[in-house]
């Protein structure tokens, strides 16, 4: 019976003020413990900037303490996958004592390997994906690539062979761009980042992270990636499911639709975002009107509804 996780990219966002978090906030308030009331997984993103220190990763795993069946999915340093030269050791090393100290807690998910859509398929990036995984070996792997020359049936037995699960993606689909899948490559889990589909500003040069990322998935959308986390839980045990759509809370709207579309039972939902996405509202009635599991009678599917929750 597949296990199904669903949290945004990322708690840290200005913009999520007044949307998702209250204002003002409590003095004791902390995001990521707000967010852990409502998903069950969360993508760290600020250990792509920087490896984290120990200080601060156990700072995170106090956050979630009371939430044991909370994980955290961390996203590889970019030295690593952006500029790929001039990392060190350290890096290495550093890199492996964070997620150590989340996998000890029983709390990592996977480690995140992103390359960007300039990464395409080549001997030599294959060779240089080789090396990260020795790098990084023993650990949860997933990883995304965004350009459509690694549809490849050598480049997913390389990812078996290694036990690293291959990261199925939503972006906008413009030249040469890798679009929808459910691949899984690994049975311990599979991976889905959903980006959203701003097609306008997705390449523009000018563009910040909150143009490129703002997106609000319609439900005919998320029912289509409904479809596909459904064939992945046929393969894999565990699926973890992130909204990276993040401008102005529209990762957790859309992660928490996912959530219900998933499972059909009661999914908490903030005050201040039934304000904001009269869309979640749906979720609220369909529940109080005794809403079933979408997988339901499905055959090896979750037909208690169960699917991950903690």
């Amino acid at each position: 019976m597949a296990e199904y996780y669903v949290g945004p990219a990322g708690w840290s966002y200005e913009d999520w003020d007044g949307v998702v978090y209250p204002v003002p906030k409590a003095r004791d308030f902390h995001a990521l413990s707000y967010l852990a009331d409502f998903v069950n997984i969360v993508e760290v993103n600020s250990t792509f900037y920087r490896p984290p220190a120990p200080a601060m990763v156990r700072s995170w795993l106090k956050r979630i303490e009371r939430r044991p069946g909370f994980l955290l999915s961390l996203k590889l340093f970019q030295a690593f996958t952006h500029a790929r030269e001039g990392f060190t050791r350290k890096d290495v090393d550093d890199v492996r004592q964070a997620a150590d100290l989340v996998r000890l807690q029983g709390r990592l998910a996977a480690l995140l390997i992103q390359f960007p859509w300039s990464f395409w398929n080549s001997p030599e990036n294959m060779e240089y994906l080789r090396r990260l995984f020795d790098l990084f070996a023993g650990y949860p792997l997933a990883v995304e690539v965004r350009h459509a020359s690694w549809e490849d049936a050598a480049f997913f037995d390389t990812l078996r062979e290694h036990g690293a699960a291959f990261c199925n993606i939503d972006q906008p689909v413009i030249g040469d761009s890798i679009g929808p899948s459910a691949v899984s490559t690994t049975p311990a889990f599979s991976y889905v980042r959903l980006h959203g589909r701003n097609y306008r500003n997705w390449f523009r040069e000018d563009a910040g992270r909150d143009d490129r990322y703002d997106y609000l998935y319609a439900k005919g959308e998320l029912e289509d990636w409904i479809a596909r986390i459904k064939e992945l839980g046929r393969k894999s045990g565990k699926i973890y499911i992130i909204t990276n759509n993040h401008y102005r809370g529209q990762a957790l709207a859309n992660a928490l639709q996912i959530r219900n579309m998933i499972t059909g039972e009661k999914v908490d939902v903030p005050e201040l975002m039934l304000e904001k996405y009269p869309v979640l509202r749906e979720i609220v009635r369909a529940i109080k009107a005794g809403q079933l599991d979408l997988f339901a009678g499905d055959g090896g599917d979750d037909k208690n509804g169960k699917g991950g929750t903690p």
